[in-house]
C-alpha cells in the first residue's frame, strides 16, 4: 500500500475543487473565491498553533490535516503548485535559515 502524500491531496482539491458537486466542501470553498479560502487557512492556522501550546497532541494532528488541506485549497486557487513550494523549500535547505531569512528584502 503506498503512503497518501501532499501531491495526491492537490490532486483531489483540484478535482473536488472543479467538480462544483453541491455536497463537496472543496467545490464550496472554490465557488467562494480565494478569499474565503485564505480565511479558513488562517483559522486553521490559529486553531493548530492553540492546540501546540496547549500540548493537545490529538487535537494537533487534526488541526494540522485541516491547515495543510486549506493551504492546498489556497495554493490551487492561486495557480501555485505544490512542486513550486518543494522547490523553494528545496532552495532554502542548502543555506542557515538565519541567512536565508537576512537576505528576504525588507517591507
Amino acid at each position: 500500500m503506498s503512503q497518501f502524500s501532499l501531491s495526491d491531496l492537490e490532486q483531489i482539491v483540484a478535482a473536488r475543487g472543479r467538480s462544483g458537486e453541491s455536497d463537496s466542501w472543496t467545490a464550496k470553498l472554490f465557488s467562494k473565491g480565494i478569499g474565503k479560502a485564505a480565511q479558513k487557512l488562517g483559522e486553521e492556522a490559529v486553531e493548530t498553533v492553540i492546540a501546540s501550546v496547549t500540548g493537545d497532541r490529538d487535537g494537533l494532528v487534526c488541526e494540522s490535516a485541516d491547515l495543510l488541506y486549506h493551504l492546498m485549497v489556497v495554493l490551487a486557487l492561486a495557480d501555485v503548485k505544490l512542486d513550486d513550494v518543494m522547490h523553494e523549500l528545496e532552495r532554502r535547505t542548502g543555506r542557515s535559515g538565519i541567512a536565508e531569512k537576512a537576505s528576504r528584502p525588507s517591507d
